[in-house]
């Protein structure tokens, strides 16, 4: 028995079978039109069918030397379980009062699929125990089991961004999709591109989609598939199983992040017919110029090259393996030579207060002797003992160029006493300047900060190497810190060993929003991280070797 997808894949079957042996008798089961008898050498029937009990019953497992499933990938599913869980009593049917038949014999259940893997993670050895046999589809264009290619991809301002992804098979969502590439702008440069590129192929258009009805559907491919009318568009319908030999051009307008669906995509033009004097097929893509979303499958990505690195413009199998190899050469290319020391300066953290330098950012340092304290992301402060604040911060906008505003907020009043009033010590700020360099930048506030806020000897103060920064943190700054920190310490940090200066280095950064910054990169890098290893695991589940399945 073989089980298949729909009627169209089980007439395939059927009829390649009465053809390899034409003295076998070959049934089919499925809908009214096609009644099998039971008893047949071979039956092929569609798993719906099947899952029916009246039409299940004529079918005794013990006569069965085996159920062969096509496009198995499927075969994970719960449907499939249910059906298959009558020949194995390993294979778990969904449903839990369900009592497997007693066979005398077991029955082998083989399938065979071109995408030997499933996209959602529901593991096939929930009903196979191993694969036998594996080929990549460019080993079979390489070995001429299919036909040749020539590969095109168009870069085109395609922006995925906003399209949402499928949390199940990590694949956009097809509503989302269509809202960025069913624009009359897409569609026009896919018209163009087929004109431009494969006009001397084909010349006129028929449509097939979901709503198109059964009847019409089956007499369009059947007069595609004669050769009646040259060109079929079609929206996923003919991706899985069709059997259209005579295809020599296939144009992706569908952006996809699975290397399955891409692959059953291009696979349609890939058959061999010599009948109908076919050479090679055209394989024409679309990728995003600006390259905005990792992860999309294209003509690049299948052999590991970048697409916005090369232009593919009619490419064979064997030049894009050459493409590929010199990119992998590259990237192995050993001429750099070992290092004779390594250094390593950490700025993620910016509360390493156990180091004399917690706080300062080295490369502040060599611009001024003044203590500016680093708050992460282009955020500099120096605290005018008391007097205020100076605050460098970089602005990016799109109608300026780039650069570094600075503005001192000056003290009103002193800390103990704005919080006995509950009001703010600090009255609005003034711009003292702005650069497009940062060194000038400090330089230009460390002119004013001497000269306008800090005045005489008492300069000597803003200094890094200042006497006051070497005594002991004061009580009242450890227990700042320690209010402040208290789920970043650990229990074996010595605070009461830190400087005046080192403990007035991590207020100013908590008064900056170092911290808060700090906890957003560290969630963002968490999240990336996370979103990593479940796009590593998607791909990991396309991957098909040779060997036992896991059960998970």
């Amino acid at each position: 028995m073989q089980a298949a997808g729909d009627i169209e894949l089980a007439r395939q079957s059927a009829e390649q079978v009465a053809r390899l042996f034409p003295s076998w008798t070959v049934q089919i089961e499925q809908g009214v039109k096609h009644l099998a008898s039971g008893t047949a050498d071979v039956t092929v029937a569609t798993y719906q069918t099947l899952l029916q009990p009246e039409r299940f019953a004529k079918f005794d497992p013990t006569r069965l030397k085996a159920v062969i499933i096509d496009e198995c990938h499927h075969a994970a599913a719960p449907s499939y379980l249910k059906l298959l869980s009558h020949f194995d009593s390993n294979i778990r049917n969904p449903d839990p009062n369900f009592e497997p038949p007693t066979l005398q014999h077991k029955i082998p259940i083989i399938g065979f699929s071109a995408t030997l893997s499933r996209h959602d993670g529901i593991a096939l050895g929930s009903v196979f125990e191993r694969i036998v046999y594996h080929r990549d589809f460019l080993s079979m264009i390489k070995d001429q089991w299919l036909s040749g290619v020539r590969f095109t991809t168009v870069q085109a301002n395609i922006n995925l961004d906003g399209v949402t992804v499928n949390s199940r098979t990590g694949d956009f969502n097809a509503t989302s999709l269509a809202h960025v590439i069913n624009t009359d702008t897409i569609n026009q440069l896919v018209v163009q591109t087929w004109l431009d590129r494969a006009d001397d192929l084909r010349s006129y258009a028929r449509y097939v989609y979901s709503k198109t009805p059964i009847a019409e559907r089956k007499a369009l491919i059947a007069s595609f598939k004669a050769g009646q009318f040259p060109v079929l568009v079609n929206c996923a319908i003919l991706t899985e199983g069709a059997d259209i030999p005579n295809i020599d051009c296939v144009v992706v307008a569908r952006p996809t992040r699975s290397r399955n669906v891409f692959v059953q995509m291009i696979g349609r033009g890939m058959r061999l017919s010599p009948d109908t004097g076919k050479k090679d097929c055209r394989i024409i893509d679309f990728v995003d110029s600006a390259n905005r979303v990792s992860g999309i499958m294209s003509t690049p990505t299948l052999f590991g090259l970048d697409p916005a690195d090369l232009v593919i413009e009619d490419e064979t199998l064997e030049s894009l393996e050459e493409k590929s190899s010199a990119q992998i050469a590259l990237q192995d290319a050993d001429n750099v030579p070992d290092p004779e020391s390594v250094t390593y300066t950490d700025y993620e953290d910016p509360f390493a207060f156990i180091s004399k330098f917690s706080g300062l950012s080295p490369h502040i340092n060599q611009l001024s002797s003044y203590a500016w304290v680093g708050c992460g992301s282009d955020i500099y402060v120096l605290e005018c003992l008391g007097k205020g604040f100076i605050r460098i911060e970089k602005v990016e906008a799109t109608d300026v160029p780039a650069h570094f505003s600075a503005r001192f907020t000056p003290a009103a009043l002193d800390r103990a006493t704005a919080a006995g009033l509950k009001v703010s010590p600090f009255l609005r700020s003034r711009r003292i300047l702005q650069s497009e360099d940062l060194s000038e930048a400090i330089k230009g506030c460390d002119t004013y900060a001497k000269t306008k806020v800090v005045f005489g000897p008492m300069a000597i103060g803003l200094l890094r190497s200042a006497r006051w920064r070497k005594a002991p943190a004061t009580p009242q700054q450890i227990a700042l810190v320690t209010k402040r920190l208290k789920k970043t310490l650990d229990d074996d940090h010595e605070l009461k060993n830190i400087t005046k200066g080192e403990a007035a280095n991590i207020i100013t950064r908590l008064k900056h929003g170092a911290k808060r910054r700090h906890d957003q990169k560290v969630k963002q890098a968490s999240v990336a991280t996370k979103a990593a290893e479940k796009e590593r695991a998607r791909r990991a589940r396309e991957e098909v070797r040779i060997g036992p399945l896991p059960l998970v």
